[in-house]
């Protein structure tokens, strides 16, 4: 291996263990010297998505259900896809309409039920939604209420909806409808519509949002409407969604990379074929709003049946307010970002077939995306350093009995650098102290760990908890070093450099213990792995 590239330096965390010496691996340090790029402009976008919905509302005799597609905040697809988007720009969005809006969120009692959990944050999605609640309130917004939808008694969905209401939170209940959605007659009427519990609500705009997809945000807008007009209001109904953006080509990278994100779902997007009907115009949705048009046309003219002079729309593209396109500055920054999404999304879904979590379908999906598109997970640099970094490992072989394995991190300046695993520490909690001493110009031969501590955490695991005297994870290592911050000061200079590392891309050549994943999502990297295990056990605490 290239002398140049990796062991240029030594001894970045030395631990003296009684007489033995562990020396994690030196840093590869790139000479690129890069700059985040921006390709998405925040306040063009808030102004027309602002205005597209004030507009919309007007139509409707100033009540209108506003479906809220994606997530609400922390969208960080959106961020990763289009940089320079901010990730809770949709929260800035309700701020600025905050006196016109009432906001309801809908959660499947099914999926409290069984537990689903929500990818990004690894909870599930009723411990998603009081996380919801809490954030818009940090925000300074506050909801109406909570929506269980097709509530059948089930007991997880009680105790939660018990929860909720003995903290002061509103609760509604709305039933599965026989024949729900293609019986219109039944589904539009008091055995359908009619007989799920009607939220009162004040302002002009109701924005309905969840914990995720399938969680019953636009049959809470369709039973509103019918209760609405039944109380002769004329709402109406608008979607925001961000992706597929409808006004760039369906092959943009931007929106095959939401693709992807759906793999698991079996989404795909298409041209909208009523808009283009219509209008001879090409404008791109996805399948199940393309596929669901129809039926929603139907259920919302036999819902305004009464009043004929209310809008009707002509194609699912007409239902949205999504202006996202237009707030798109640098095509080329956005296509480039939305490639690596791709790679990323491969990686995720990978790593998930092997955990057993996700089907080879999907992941076979993704790879003829990645296909379609050109790109190859060699494109994503941080790959190749994270492997060789492990086959270095191997080959040397220096005091580790075990898997060798390899991590590497690109910093924001673009320069990469590499850990590996030893007897003392993971590879994540390896390659994430040799990035903040390099991002704080901390010399290689001083310690950031003091060897009391370490020694200690490993009487604490061995002798008093009876657990393995494995290796430092991430999260062990992250306590040690602020634990050390209070008597070290270059530990201390170094802990405050763990912000730096938010949104850097990260690759593992194994899947990181449960300890590592903790650590890695709290510090926000965008993290891949090649889907290997780390260890022969089958359980890993």
């Amino acid at each position: 291996m290239d002398q140049k590239i990796f062991g240029t330096l030594q001894a970045v965390v030395l631990v003296k263990h009684e007489s033995e010496k562990a020396v994690h691996n030196s840093p590869y340090r790139s000479n690129r010297n890069m700059t985040k790029k921006t390709g998405f402009d925040n306040e063009k976008y808030l102004n027309e998505q602002t205005s597209a919905i004030v507009n919309r509302v007007k139509k409707f005799d100033n009540k209108l259900y506003l479906e809220f597609g994606g997530k609400l905040c922390f969208d960080y697809h959106a961020a990763r896809v289009l940089p320079g988007y901010d990730s809770n720009v949709k929260i800035r969005l309700l701020q600025l309409l905050k006196d016109k809006i009432d906001i309801v969120l809908s959660i499947y009692s099914g999926d409290i039920e069984k537990g689903r959990v929500r990818g990004d944050f690894g909870i599930t999605y009723d411990a998603a939604t009081l996380k919801l609640i809490d954030d818009l309130r940090k925000w300074g917004l506050d909801i109406l209420a909570v929506v269980i939808t097709r509530f059948a008694n089930q007991s997880s969905a009680i105790i939660f909806k018990n929860k909720l209401e003995r903290r002061g939170v509103k609760v509604y209940l709305h039933y599965p409808i026989d024949g729900y959605p293609t019986n219109i007659d039944r589904v539009v009427s008091d055995d359908g519509f009619g007989k799920n519990e009607y939220i009162q609500t004040k302002k002009p705009i109701v924005v309905v949002t969840g914990p995720g997809p399938n969680s019953g945000k636009l049959a809470t807008c369709l039973s509103q409407l019918y209760q609405e007009h039944k109380r002769g209001i004329n709402a109406g109904y608008a979607k925001f969604e961000t992706f597929p953006i409808w006004n760039i080509p369906l092959k943009h990278p931007v929106n095959v990379a939401y693709e992807a994100a759906t793999a698991d779902i079996m989404d795909f997007n298409l041209v909208d074929p009523f808009h283009l009907n219509v209008y001879n115009e090409t404008a791109i949705n996805y399948n199940r709003d393309v596929e669901s048009f129809p039926i929603l046309k139907l259920i919302l003219s036999k819902i305004f049946t009464k009043n004929a002079n209310l809008p009707m729309y002509n194609s699912p593209t007409d239902m949205g307010v999504n202006k996202a396109g237009f707030g798109i500055i640098d095509d080329s920054v956005v296509q480039e970002a939305a490639k690596q999404e791709l790679i990323r999304r491969y990686f995720r879904y990978n790593t998930e077939y092997v955990l057993g979590i996700e089907r080879k379908e999907t992941v076979d999906k993704v790879a003829i995306l990645m296909e379609e598109m050109g790109v190859k997970i060699t494109d994503r640099l941080v790959v190749e350093i994270a492997r060789k970094t492990a086959e270095e490992a191997e080959s040397k072989g220096k005091g580790h009995a075990g898997i060798h394995c390899g991590a590497a991190v690109q910093l924001g300046d673009g320069q990469l650098i590499t850990g590996k695993n030893s007897n003392l520490m993971h590879a994540a909690s390896s390659v994430v102290l040799n990035a903040i001493k390099m991002l704080a110009n901390i010399p290689d031969e001083i310690l950031l760990l003091s060897p009391h501590i370490i020694n200690q955490i490993s009487k604490l695991k061995e002798g008093i908890l009876k657990a393995d005297p494995e290796s430092l994870d991430l999260e062990e290592t992250l306590i040690a070093l602020s634990i050390s911050a209070t008597t070290n000061h270059t530990a201390e200079l170094a802990m405050q450099k763990l912000v730096a590392l938010r949104g850097c891309e990260m690759h593992m050549t194994h899947i990181p213990t449960p300890g590592d994943e903790v650590g890695l999502k709290r510090l926000g990297v965008n993290l891949t792995t090649d889907g290997k295990f780390s260890s022969r056990n089958l359980f890993v605490a």
